[in-house]
């Protein structure tokens, strides 16, 4: 049983530190638009609207969020700046709780479950390897035997990478050379990890979307040899998002969501970007868990997600 999630001071700094551009970003934004005035009155909510939008949150969400607070000003008449910081607190919170995950511990895995397996899909370039490493690491803290299977065999330097990662996590890993069948590799993992009393096994995958039926094709197929030897693989089908990308990774996750069942959502490099406001959006219009983030570089920087946490920073 893992240990249920404490939010230690060194993750907090982390998550502040992590949110620091996206913090000044958004506030500096959202202060201008209300610069110079007693209350947020109908002349205001225009550029707010343009703040929401700038700061990534995505013209969806941000259209339901300005109704929203349309019907406040309509219905209070007077909204201060520190309303209306509450507000959007509570909205953004409202929103990330629709799309919540049932899994409120620490990198656990449901109990029934072993192996777990864990299919990561998404773009090259997008730290999938990186996280799939830090995934690794943070599920062996917890005491759990992990297995990674490199599936990703079209791209040259992809074995190598996730061999590097294997290494530094201190978990093995099943490979075969590059251009090998990703499905073979897939399925060589998860009988391993079967054989091996594995308690995780996560399964890296080619990142290509030039070909949605190809790309659809190949992932049913590593998910169909994989049930052939545990009938209901994946346990999760896990999407890698770049947040710097800002309304790029949401067209991405669009795009992902249409070829195959993802289940959760993993956000990268979410301290060299103000664009964190896509969490919010991605969070609202899919209705999926952002489950973890990234918040530096170092191994243990990437965090469960903690909506109350994330909220609590971004309103600093």
């Amino acid at each position: 049983m893992a240990l249920f999630k404490i939010f230690s001071k060194e993750k907090k700094e982390d998550l502040d530190k992590g949110l620091e551009k996206t913090r000044e970003g958004f506030f500096s934004k959202i202060a201008k638009a209300v610069a110079g005035k007693s209350k947020v009155d109908e002349d205001s909510l225009d550029d707010i609207e343009e703040a929401l939008i700038a700061s990534d949150v995505g013209v969806e969400t941000t259209i339901k969020i300005i109704k929203k607070l349309e019907e406040r000003v309509a219905r209070d008449k007077f909204l201060s700046a520190s309303d209306l910081n509450r507000f959007l607190k509570e909205e953004i919170a409202e929103l990330f709780s629709e799309s919540k995950s049932d899994d409120e511990e620490e990198f656990s895995i449901p109990s029934d479950k072993r192996p777990y397996v864990i299919m990561v899909v998404g773009v090259n370039g997008v730290g999938k390897t990186t996280t799939i490493g830090k995934l690794a690491y943070q599920f062996k803290q917890q005491g759990k035997n992990v297995l990674l299977g490199a599936a990703d065999t079209f791209r040259a330097a992809a074995v190598d990478q996730l061999t590097i990662w294997s290494e530094r996590a201190g978990v093995p890993i099943v490979k075969q050379d590059q251009g090998a069948d990703p499905a073979a590799v897939a399925f060589d993992t998860v009988q391993s990890g079967v054989s091996k009393n594995s308690d995780v096994i996560i399964i890296d995958t080619a990142g290509r979307l030039h070909n949605k039926v190809n790309l659809m094709n190949e992932l049913s197929k590593i998910k169909r040899v994989m049930q052939k030897v545990i009938p209901d693989a994946p346990h999760e089908v896990l999407l890698v998002l770049d947040a710097s990308t800002g309304q790029n990774a949401i067209e991405q996750a669009r795009q992902f969501i249409a070829v195959t069942n993802v289940t959760a959502i993993a956000l990268t490099k979410l301290d060299g970007t103000a664009k964190g406001g896509v969490v919010i959006g991605i969070a609202d219009q899919f209705k999926l868990p952002v489950k973890y983030i990234g918040v530096g570089e170092k191994i243990n920087q990437l965090q469960v997600f903690d909506k109350e946490a994330f909220v609590d920073s971004l309103f600093k």
